[in-house]
């Protein structure tokens, strides 16, 4: 501790801020309309706990990943085991995801980005592919599907400004960002071009990464009733996976990829890695019927190849799918109460191919299963939205969901099949806001949540189809109060929450390390998110200063098995592995009107235990990252911005990313120790007729 408050003493006059302030658009941030649930309103006004991570905020070190500007979130944790593997958990919803990301749902721009089986691709995502994105936290059932974790959305041409940008950064390890963009047309007509190149070397032996993004957008508004969007992303990419170390190898040298156990080969050998290739395209349309009712409807289809060489196999996955989204909104006022409506639904069906071979010398060899997938999930749903007199807001939403999923095991005769059905799901939600004065508020919520096995659980690394698996389902509580003072400069956000979830979908390990999943028991999430800003945009003519952002967020959580049997044995009041109890993240931030600027950011974790026995942790954390810069912000035209930028300034040896009930004891992903980035940005931004 005596260490962190030195470091803060000594930089604290130089490095306070935590943005790339490359434009003023980090001072629209909390002015953007809030979109998730079809609020379509100011922050202040809306029925739902929102949080906004904006393409200026969206990473606070060397934007490799978004791991760093999401951890600035109350009750939000992503880990990443090694560059391009990351894991996002919302409250306690990574229990259930040894790798990827899997029951939190994302859209990007409107189209939906998690696939019909449960899967979500976020590694594809680059700095620059969206404007800024919403968090909501909790069940998000009653509007958008299938998940109790939490709902992502991208949004790309919101606060449009024509022009073109290129940023390059280099540091520790290899590593090498590039990116790129352009935006051209008017308010009728806008178009986005990204691309994005990203590639380190990695910490640890068999971590190297590359990754390839282009993405292009285009709207056009042929009149004031009628929009049409196209988007278009492809993401090629290339990432080892070194496998997690036990307490012993981590300790002594972090930087080991996994050695060779038992009959499996270690990661080097093996040459673990994941090839990956994401194309999705979708066209959203949006008319108004009347000027009272609009309906926005999306169509869309994606493909993914993932190849991965891994330990104990190889595995090959062919997986196309489509879809689309429809929304009515037909909104009414009488008198000085609003009344909104929304209708709607969503489907999504994917044909996917699994091919599991065994793994000699990081090629295919002899098939051990073979199996094409059908998965198939559509819902219904609607909501009531009620501002009356501006004091009192009401939201009451329900959605009825289906999934069905298909599986033939093709290299086996007779063919063997499987299906199941997860039928007639009913998620409400109710969500009341009590607006006291313009500067408090207090919002209620209760809501339900159900999440259907994914395909990644249903075929398991085992090799067995486990259709028996029942979905999980949850009720969540909470009530949130948000206060602004000293002229709106000063905000508080304070949430308690209450989650419980049923049938809880947890993950285990047969003898040979092959992964399965079972219902194991219920479990009681009780916890509490706190989150404070204070900003300044504007000090005065005669000021030297031209704004400053201090933030701070803060997670209790008090998660615990309710139930839980393994074997003849009772876990019950066990504590959940992989979520942290305390966590804090501050940031201070400022820049000077001459273009001067800098920031420190601070994170903290408290122990993780990594096994449902509670008899492992990894141990609490303290990150601290700086970066000083400098650019001409004042420039109308030309924008240039050069920095300097150190990450785990404490040189902190730590695992981010824990493998949970690993056979072994094989629990810990060591993140990379001190290193240092420098970069350079360079903008054109076309003027003004």
């Amino acid at each position: 501790m005596n260490k962190i408050l030195t470091l803060f003493i000594f930089l604290s006059p130089l490095v306070l801020s935590a943005q790339d302030n490359f434009s003023d658009s980090t001072k629209t941030l909390d002015e953007v309309v809030i979109k998730a649930f079809e609020q379509n309103r100011e922050k202040s006004l809306t029925t739902t706990s929102v949080k906004i991570v904006g393409f200026n905020n969206a990473d606070l070190y060397n934007k490799t990943s978004l791991v760093n500007g999401f951890n600035t979130v109350a009750g939000v944790r992503m880990e990443e085991r090694s560059p391009g593997s990351y894991r996002i958990n919302i409250r306690g919803s990574s229990l259930r995801s040894p790798f990827g990301v899997r029951n939190v749902k994302v859209y990007w721009n409107d189209i939906p980005f998690t696939d019909a089986g449960g899967n979500t691709y976020f590694n594809g995502l680059a700095y620059n592919d969206f404007s800024y994105l919403e968090i909501f936290k909790g069940p998000a059932s009653s509007l958008y599907g299938a998940g109790t974790g939490g709902l992502i959305l991208m949004h790309t041409l919101d606060r449009w400004q024509p022009g073109t940008r290129l940023e390059y950064i280099t540091g520790s390890y290899g590593l090498q960002n590039v990116f790129a963009s352009a935006r051209w047309g008017q308010k009728e007509n806008k178009n986005q071009f990204t691309f994005a190149h990203n590639k380190s070397d990695g910490y640890r032996e068999q971590t190297k990464m590359r990754r390839d993004n282009f993405s292009w957008v285009s709207q056009l508004k042929s009149s004031d009733r009628h929009s049409l969007t196209a988007s278009v992303l492809f993401t090629d990419m290339y990432y080892q996976t070194p496998g997690a170390l036990t307490l012993s190898q981590f300790q002594s040298n972090p930087k080991a990829a996994r050695p060779a156990a038992g009959i499996f080969p270690g990661a080097v050998a093996a040459k673990a890695a994941i090839y990956q290739k994401n194309i999705l395209a979708g066209i959203s349309n949006e008319y108004s019927l009347t000027s009272t009712l609009r309906n926005t409807t999306t169509l869309y289809s994606s493909f993914a190849q993932v190849k991965n060489p891994a330990i104990r196999n190889y595995e090959r996955r062919n997986e196309p799918q489509y879809g689309g989204r429809t929304t009515f909104v037909l909104t009414k006022k009488s008198g000085q109460t609003e009344w909104q409506w929304v209708l709607g639904s969503e489907f999504q069906q994917g044909f996917f191919n699994t091919l599991v071979s065994d793994n000699r010398n990081g090629n295919p060899d002899t098939i051990q299963t073979n199996d094409d997938i059908r998965f198939t999930t559509y819902n219904a749903f609607a909501q009531l939205d009620v501002n009356l007199h501006e004091k009192w807001f009401l939201t009451a939403g329900a959605s009825i969901n289906k999934s069905d999923v298909v599986f033939k095991r093709l290299n086996q005769y007779p063919v063997i099949r499987q299906s199941r059905s997860y039928k007639n799901e009913m998620a409400p939600r109710i969500s009341i806001i009590r607006k006291f004065s313009n500067q408090l508020s207090v919002t209620g919520t209760v809501s339900k949540g159900f999440s259907p096995p994914s395909i990644s659980e249903l075929l398991p690394s085992t090799g067995v189809i486990s259709t028996n698996l029942e979905a999980e389902h949850g009720w969540n509580y909470e009530l949130t109060a948000k206060y602004y003072a000293l002229k709106n400069k000063l905000y508080f956000e304070l949430t308690g929450f209450y989650f419980k979830l049923y049938d809880a979908l947890v993950q285990r390990y047969d003898p040979s390390g092959a992964d399965y999943f079972v219902n194991a028991g219920d479990i009681k999430e009780p916890g509490v998110e706190f989150s404070a800003d204070y900003s300044i945009y504007s000090f005065g003519s005669g000021s030297f200063m031209d704004y400053l952002i201090l933030r701070a967020s803060y997670t209790y959580n008090h998660f615990r098995y309710s139930k839980l049997q393994k074997n003849s044995t009772d876990y019950s009041g066990k504590r959940i592995p992989s979520v942290p109890d305390n966590s804090l993240s501050l940031l201070v931030n400022f820049q000077l009107k001459n273009g001067l600027y800098s920031n420190l950011n601070y994170y903290s974790a408290s122990k993780v235990f990594l096994n449902d026995e509670n008899t492992a942790n990894s141990d609490p954390y303290h990150l601290l990252g700086c970066r000083i810069g400098w650019g001409n912000l004042h420039s109308s035209k030309h924008k240039l911005n050069f920095y300097l930028g150190i990450d785990n300034l404490l040189n902190e040896n730590y695992s981010l990313g824990n493998d949970i009930n690993a056979v072994g004891g094989r629990f810990y992903n060591a993140a990379p120790r001190r290193n240092f980035y420098i970069g350079a940005a360079w903008q054109w931004i076309k003027p003004k007729n």
